[in-house]
């Protein structure tokens, strides 16, 4: 019975590194891909949300109930408070900067050409 015991929280704690590691790749692609800030914030958030917690999940049922289990969901309650937060004031800051959503950020556009003025305005702004 203990061994089946065991292998159950083997695949389940497997099984939860994996689909942690997927929300993570898919993050890390939604990052790359989305279009503007907005988006890409949402790409992060997903893998703050999803990718952490699943893979943290599975190193504690890895590491049984130990002094180890007990950090790893210290760490999952700091990530579920910081985490929106985080993504909240990147989001007013741009906000506050006058990105607004659906913009495409001005590095975006690095391989177009600009007014002459364009260039002097951005290095006033920062």
């Amino acid at each position: 019975m203990t061994e089946v015991m065991t292998l159950a929280l083997d695949l389940l704690s497997w099984f939860l590194i994996l689909v942690g590691g997927a929300f993570g790749i898919i993050g890390g692609i939604g990052l790359l891909r989305l279009p503007d800030f907005f988006s890409r914030i949402h790409a992060a958030s997903v893998t703050e949300s999803m990718c952490a917690p699943c893979i943290i999940a599975g190193l504690m049922l890895q590491s049984g109930l130990t002094l180890v289990t007990v950090k790893l969901a210290f760490l999952i309650v700091f990530l579920f408070l910081t985490s929106p937060t985080a993504s909240h004031a990147l989001a007013k800051a741009a906000l506050h900067g006058g990105l607004h959503p659906g913009e495409e950020h001005p590095s975006a556009r690095r391989g177009q050409s600009r007014p002459e003025g364009d260039a002097a305005s951005e290095g006033a702004h920062g």
